[in-house]
């Protein structure tokens, strides 16, 4: 195909005010010539793979996918004969059974606990944090997780359980913060083992276990980020899950990324190397699951924030790499950046939203939710000056 190839890949870049060769932080350097023909012929997929192998780059990439999917390129974006295949069978297949659940946690959660150390803030949240007057992602991410504590209205003394705990940043927090005990479970093992640590002394309860096989009754129940690992074939059986588990009088409470229209496949580089089996969830999916078994109580969109979340994870990344490189290599630090500032791009264009739903029983009063419109401040003034 050679210059064809270069010639369409150049002018539909262009349709974003970007250029091949140009000097600006979102243009981008080709460093290999068969660049063009490997994206043409495999589209999303190629495309990350010939980054990873460092066929081209950008100063910043953030930029280069920002104004990349604002100008919708990703809707033209050609997808291989085995991608269209592989979203076809995940519209009508259940990419999400049991075993399939664990294929994300071998291949990410469980990749290496000193990467996420290194990357995330201290309370070590995976999860978009709240930058409304935060001076910093520790202190952003406090305020992610305080909102989250009022808009369940804890109470010293309740039990809480979180489907998907990740290192138990949230269970941590509710427990020292509010005086709950929290059951939260996760099927990725060394997430668990290290949450347990971080837990240690307080009443947490931290279980390798699959959503799917909770039982138990609770004054809350709530998730924190697992819904992206959900599939829409599993959306109502969350939803039974999470309502049988959860007390008349409770609250329940989601926390995802979520698409603008209904999807179920995630982007094809993102599905093999960073979540397998994964996919964002539209609040029409999430409504119609929660049907005949909750009141929607509040949706609040806090995805403007996961912008400068990612932001600063790459930061830390790469201010923590000098020690990771040897064990890790150049090729997986260029897949995380990749990673990271795609995603950056796909928030700061708003393809990409992070959704909180706050949930009740029907019958139930309604609860207050007024935490969705607070700037930052200091969680630990905050519970000392009572608001």
């Amino acid at each position: 195909m050679g210059s064809r190839a270069k010639e369409a890949v150049r002018c539909l870049l262009a349709e974003a005010d970007i250029l091949v060769g140009g000097k600006r932080p979102w243009d981008i350097q080709v460093l290999n010539e068969d660049f063009y023909d490997r994206v043409l012929a495999g589209g999303s997929l190629a495309a990350g793979d010939a980054f990873v192998d460092g066929w081209w780059d950008s100063a910043r990439l953030d930029q280069f996918f920002f104004k990349f999917f604002m100008a919708n390129l990703h809707e033209r974006f050609s997808y291989d004969v085995r991608a269209r295949v592989e979203i076809l069978y995940a519209r009508f297949s259940n990419r999400q059974t049991v075993p399939r659940s664990r294929e994300v946690a071998k291949t990410h959660y469980n990749l290496g606990n000193d990467v996420f150390r290194a990357m995330l803030g201290k309370r070590m949240t995976y999860t978009c944090a709240y930058w409304d007057g935060a001076p910093g992602l520790d202190e952003a991410e406090e305020a992610k997780l305080e909102m989250i504590c009022r808009k369940l209205e804890l109470k010293p003394g309740m039990t809480i359980l979180e489907l998907g705990c990740g290192w138990g940043a949230f269970a941590k927090y509710a427990a020292q913060m509010h005086g709950v005990g929290v059951i939260g479970v996760n099927i990725a093992e060394e997430q668990v083992k290290l949450g347990r640590e971080l837990c240690a002394g307080l009443p947490v309860d931290l279980r390798v276990q699959d959503y799917r096989e909770v039982r138990g009754k609770f004054d809350r129940v709530v998730s924190v980020g697992i819904m992206e690992h959900i599939g829409h074939k599993n959306y109502r059986a969350y939803m039974e899950i999470a309502a049988s588990c959860l007390k008349d009088d409770g609250i329940a409470f989601i926390h995802t990324i979520g698409q603008n229209a209904t999807a179920y496949r995630c982007d094809p580089w993102f599905d093999r190397y960073i979540f397998p089996n994964g996919v964002t969830p539209s609040p029409a999916q999430l409504t119609a699951a929660m049907e005949g078994l909750f009141v929607l109580e509040d949706c609040h969109n806090i995805g403007q924030h996961y912008d400068p979340t990612l932001m600063a994870w790459h930061g830390n990344l790469l201010r923590g790499w000098p020690g990771l490189a040897a064990k890790y290599g150049e090729r997986f630090y260029r897949m995380m950046k990749y990673y990271l500032l795609s995603s950056a791009g796909s928030f700061r264009a708003r393809r990409s939203q992070v959704f909180q739903f706050v949930m009740t029983k029907p019958g139930r009063r309604q609860p207050e939710c007024r935490p969705s419109m607070h700037r930052w401040a200091s969680p630990s003034q905050a519970l000392l000056n009572g608001t």
